[in-house]
C-alpha cells in the first residue's frame, strides 16, 4: 500500500534509464542517494521511484521533505510527522522515532538533505541499525557518506541523443500555450536551440517555457542566445551547469517587471508554503502595495517562479535561493525576518479569538499550514526578543498538543520561560501550555505543580480566564491522579454563563472537567445532564474540541447506565470531531469506548477488531493506553465480553488484523470504517 508520498501534479518526461538503475539499486541497497544540480529533477525521480516501488512494501513509502527546514532541530519532527509518529513521551524523540520503524518495513524518503547532511547522516546511520526492514531513499547536491551508500547521479536530460529534453520542453509549451505548434522547422529548430543552451536542466526549461506566453519559441531563444554570450564558462562539467542555472534564473529575474522581482525576493522568508493573504501581510511595504502584491503574486504564477496547487503558493529551494541572495543585495532581511515574525505572532493572536468563534476547525487548518514558518519566527524571537517568542508560544501551544507537537513545544515553550524570567501574562501562558504538555507527555505531578503555579499569578492579577485556564490544568491533574472529587471543587470555582453559549473557552474546559469528574464519582444523571447541555453549546458556538470530549463522556456514562446503542453513536460523534482536528491521542480514546460499546452489544468481533485498531493507535503516540482511571475497568470488560461472545481464538484473529494496520492510510480507512453503523 502506498504511504505518504506526495501527488504528482505533472508528468515524468525520459527518466526510464534512471529509474532503471534506481530500481536495482533499490533491490540491492538499503541506503541510496540521488544526486545532481540543484533543478536536475531529483524530487521528481525520486517520487516516481517510490510510487513504484511502495506497493512492494508492506508499510509503504514515507516522504519527509526537509526543503523547507533550516536547521537540524526540526529534521526529527519532520521525520516523525512523515512516518505517522506522534510520541506523546518524554524519551528523546530519536529513540521513539527508531522503536517505531523498528519493526516496519518500508521505505522513507529524505528529499532535499544538502543543507543538512550531517545530521540526516548520523538519523539515517540510526534508523537502518535500528530498523532492519527500512530503506532509505535520499536526494541531495552531494551524497551523505552513510555506510553502505549507494549514489545514483542524476543527470540533465539528454539533448542529443533521445532528445528528451526536447520532449520535455515540447509537451511543458503546448500545456503552457494551448494551440501552440513546434512543428515548423524553424520553431523546432528554435526549441531544440534552447534545449542546448540550458544544457538539458529540467527546471531551467520550465523556466523558459513560462516564457512563451508573451513571446515566440524564436524570441525566446533569441534573447537567451544573446544572454549566453555573457556566459563565463568553465573546466568543470558541474560547475558550468550550476552557472548555467543560475543563468536561466536570472534570465528569468531580468523578464520580471520591477516589482515581480522585488515580490520574488521579499517572497523568500517563507519557509513553507504561503498563501495571498500572508503574502501582502509580510511583503508589502515600500513601492510595493498590498494590490501590487496580488498582481506581481499572478505575473510570478505565470512565469513558473511560484507554484500554485489550488489552495497554496509555494517556490523551489532553488528559486527560493535566488531570491534571498536578492534580498541581502537588498539590504532588507533584517527587516523582513522581523516583518514576517510579526505576521506569524499576528496570525497566532487571530487563532487564539478565532478558538472561541464557529471557525475553530478552520483555524486549526491555519495554524497547522503555517507551521514551520511559525517555528522559524520563533527561532528569530528567541534571539531578538524573548517576550514575544514567549506570546507566541503561548498562543499556539494548545494547537500543537492537540495535534501531536508535543516534542517541538516542549522545547521552544521551556527555552521562552528560561530567556524571559519576567512575570506576566505571556509567562502565565506558556506555564500553562507547558503543563498541559507533561500532561499529555505523562508528568501529572509535573503538571499538577504548573498548574499551582498559574492559578498563584491568576490570584496576584485578579484574572478570571487565567483563573479558569488554571483550573483546568489542575482539574486534569486531579482526573489523571485518580481525585474527581478535588477535580470537581477547582473546575466550579468560578461560577460560569447561565447560558453556556455565553461561557469562554476556558470556562467551557472547565465544564468539560466537571463532566468528568461527576462520571468518576458515579454521578451519572447528573453527569449526562450537564454533558447534554455542554454539547448543545458547543455546537451552537463551533467548539469542535471540547464537544468531542463531551461526546466522549457521554459514551462513557451511556455504558454505565447499560445503554451501548447509546454509547456506540456518542463515541461515533466523538471519533469524527477528532478526525476533524488530527487528534490521535483522542482517537484511540474514543476508539477504546466504542469497542466497549460494540462488545456491550454483543459484537465480539467487530469489537476485537476495533480494539486492535485501538491499539494502533496507541502505538502512533507512544502509549500502551492511556486515559482517566474509570476507562481501565471499561477496556477490562470490554474485552471479557467480546472473548465470551466469539471465544479467545477468533477473539483474538479479529484483534491482530485491527492491530496490524500500521501506517497513516490505513489507520484512515480503519477509522471511517468504524464512523457508520453496521
Amino acid at each position: 500500500m502506498s504511504g505518504y508520498l506526495p501527488r504528482e501534479t505533472t508528468s515524468l518526461v525520459g527518466r526510464k534509464n534512471e529509474l532503471g538503475r534506481l530500481r536495482n539499486a533499490l533491490a540491492g541497497h538499503r541506503m541510496i542517494t540521488l544526486t545532481g544540480i540543484g533543478g536536475v529533477g531529483k524530487t521528481r525521480v525520486a517520487l516516481r521511484a517510490a510510487g513504484r516501488a511502495a506497493p512492494d512494501c508492506p508499510d509503504g513509502a514515507w516522504w519527509a521533505d526537509l526543503s523547507p527546514i533550516s536547521g537540524e532541530q526540526l529534521l526529527l519532527p519532520t521525520v516523525c510527522d512523515a512516518v505517522g509518529l506522534s510520541d506523546h513521551t518524554t524519551r528523546s524523540q530519536a529513540d521513539a522515532l527508531c522503536e517505531w520503524l523498528a519493526d516496519k518495513e518500508g521505505l522513507l524518503v529524505l528529499d532535499s538533505c544538502e543543507h543538512l547532511v550531517e545530521p540526516c547522516r548520523s538519523l539515517v546511520g540510526d534508523l537502518l541499525m535500528a530498523a532492519p526492514g527500512l530503506t532509505v531513499l535520499a536526494t541531495s547536491r552531494q551524497a551523505l557518506g552513510v555506510g553502505g551508500e549507494c549514489v545514483v547521479e542524476i543527470e540533465p536530460l539528454p539533448v542529443e541523443t533521445g532528445r528528451a529534453a526536447l520532449a520535455l520542453f515540447t509537451e511543458r509549451a503546448e500545456r503552457a500555450v494551448p494551440g501552440l505548434s513546434l512543428a515548423d522547422p524553424s520553431v523546432a529548430a528554435a526549441a531544440a536551440g534552447i534545449c542546448r543552451q540550458l544544457e538539458g536542466i529540467p527546471l531551467a526549461l520550465e523556466l523558459a517555457v513560462a516564457q512563451l506566453r508573451d513571446s515566440s519559441v524564436e524570441e525566446v531563444a533569441d534573447k537567451l542566445s544573446s544572454r549566453f554570450e555573457t556566459l563565463v564558462l568553465s573546466d568543470r562539467a558541474g560547475a558550468l551547469r550550476h552557472q548555467t542555472l543560475r543563468t536561466a534564473i536570472g534570465w528569468s529575474h531580468e523578464l520580471c517587471e520591477p516589482l515581480e522581482r522585488l515580490l520574488w525576493a521579499r517572497l523568500s522568508v517563507f519557509r513553507g508554503p504561503f498563501d495571498a493573504e500572508s503574502a501582502r501581510a509580510v511583503c508589502s511595504g515600500g513601492p510595493l502595495s498590498p494590490a501590487d502584491v496580488g498582481r506581481a503574486l499572478c505575473g510570478l504564477i505565470e512565469k513558473s517562479v511560484v507554484g500554485w496547487d489550488g489552495t497554496r503558493h509555494r517556490m523551489l529551494d532553488t528559486v527560493r535561493e535566488y531570491g534571498r541572495m536578492w534580498i541581502a543585495e537588498l539590504g532588507e532581511g533584517e527587516e523582513l525576518a522581523e516583518r514576517h515574525a510579526g505576521y506569524c505572532l499576528d496570525l497566532a493572536r487571530a487563532a487564539d479569538a478565532g478558538w472561541r468563534s464557529p471557525e475553530q476547525s478552520e483555524w486549526y487548518r491555519r495554524v497547522a499550514d503555517v507551521h514551520i514558518d511559525i517555528c522559524t519566527a520563533l527561532d528569530r524571537l528567541l534571539v531578538t526578543d524573548p517576550g514575544r517568542a514567549l506570546e507566541l508560544v503561548g498562543l499556539v501551544g494548545f494547537y500543537w498538543s492537540c495535534c501531536g507537537h508535543l516534542h517541538e513545544l516542549r522545547g521552544f515553550v521551556e527555552r521562552a520561560l528560561a530567556l524571559h524570567p519576567v512575570r506576566g501574562p505571556a509567562r502565565s501562558r506558556a506555564q500553562w501550555v507547558l503543563g498541559v504538555n507533561a500532561l499529555l507527555q505523562g508528568e501529572h505531578d509535573l503538571a499538577h505543580d504548573l498548574g499551582l503555579q498559574c492559578d498563584a499569578e491568576a490570584r496576584l492579577g485578579d484574572d478570571a480566564e487565567e483563573s479558569l485556564a488554571a483550573a483546568y490544568l489542575l482539574g486534569l491533574s486531579h482526573l489523571m491522579a485518580g481525585r474527581p472529587l478535588a477535580a470537581h471543587t477547582v473546575a466550579v470555582r468560578l461560577p460560569g454563563s447561565p447560558d453556556m453559549r455565553q461561557d469562554s473557552a476556558s470556562r467551557r474546559k472547565c465544564r468539560l472537567v466537571e463532566v468528568f469528574a461527576l462520571t468518576g464519582l458515579g454521578l451519572l444523571t447528573e453527569a449526562h445532564a450537564l454533558a447534554v447541555e455542554l454539547r448543545e453549546a458547543c455546537r451552537e458556538t463551533g467548539d469542535w474540541w471540547t464537544r468531542s470530549y463531551t461526546e466522549y463522556q457521554l459514551a462513557l456514562i451511556a455504558l454505565f447506565q447499560d445503554r451501548p446503542g447509546d454509547a456506540a453513536a456518542h463515541a461515533r460523534s466523538m471519533l469524527m470531531g477528532k478526525r476533524h482536528i488530527g487528534d490521535a491521542f483522542g482517537i484511540a480514546l474514543g476508539l477504546d469506548v466504542l469497542a466497549a460499546a460494540l462488545a456491550a452489544q454483543g459484537d465480539g468481533e467487530r469489537a476485537a477488531l476495533v480494539y486492535g485498531t485501538s491499539q494502533a493507535y496507541w502505538r502512533t503516540v507512544g502509549h500502551p493506553q492511556r486515559g482517566t482511571p474509570e476507562l481501565g475497568p471499561v477496556r477490562e470488560e470490554c474485552e471479557r465480553s467480546a472473548r465470551a461472545a466469539i471465544g479467545d481464538e477468533a477473539y483474538g484473529e479479529a484483534f491482530v488484523r485491527g492491530a496490524s494496520v500500521r501506517t497513516a492510510p490505513g489507520l484512515a480507512r480503519a477509522l471511517d470504517g468504524q464512523l457508520t453503523p453496521p
